[in-house]
């Protein structure tokens, strides 16, 4: 026989939880149990007080609370358990966590292996030139070429100011041709009266100059 016992392996976290939640079964049907013989017994000093049996009913009730001593203990270690339940579970989530953050910094440290911010700097002033090339070809293209480079601004501008006093002295030169109409005079022959009234003005006329 050997005198070295083999270390006994732990539980995993999903092992451990499951025999605390046996445990946990076993206690609340233990506890069912031990609440109905209370009950039991309740029921029975009842019977023994009515039937004037008062030594019968001492001894239920001392069982009675016997039995609810121990639902007291079961609850006691039901709650112990559960909490040992809960706190496995929460060191098991974070262990979880732990582990996908390790991987996730172990993938962060592979990436910057090849990439460092002297690198990333480099880059970022490579596309400002190859963005300030494109600039100065888009300009380029964008320039005239041929005869439209030997055009002056301001002769175009001369003429351009010629043009518009043309147009303007045609515009004043047909309004001066517009004709003048008058209202047209009166050809109609005097009547009768209003020749005598002329008549007796002009005897009038000459009576005076005598």
């Amino acid at each position: 026989m050997s005198l070295f016992r083999k270390a006994k392996k732990a539980p995993s976290a999903n092992e451990a939880i499951t025999q605390l939640r046996d445990t946990i079964t076993t206690l609340e049907k233990r506890e069912a149990f031990l609440q109905r013989k209370a009950t039991q017994e309740g029921e029975q000093a009842t019977s023994f007080i009515r039937a004037k049996n008062r030594k019968s009913a001492m001894m239920c009730l001392k069982r009675k609370k016997t039995y609810e001593a121990q639902i007291d203990k079961i609850n006691g270690a039901r709650m112990t358990i559960e909490q040992q339940v809960f706190a496995i579970e929460s060191a098991d989530t974070n262990l979880l966590a732990l582990k996908n953050m390790q991987v996730g910094a172990q993938a962060l440290k592979n990436i910057h292996k090849s990439m460092t911010p002297d690198d990333v700097e480099d880059t970022m002033d490579e596309i400002r030139d190859q963005m300030e090339i494109a600039t100065d070809i888009s300009n380029a293209i964008s320039q005239p070429i041929g005869a439209a480079e030997a055009f002056d601004e301001t002769e175009l501008e001369n003429e351009l100011e010629q043009l518009e006093q043309q147009a303007l002295d045609e515009q004043l030169a047909a309004v001066d041709e517009i004709p003048v109409k008058l209202p047209p005079v009166p050809t109609a022959t005097p009547t009768p009266a209003k020749r005598k009234e002329e008549d007796e003005l002009a005897a009038l006329e000459r009576s005076m100059a005598l």
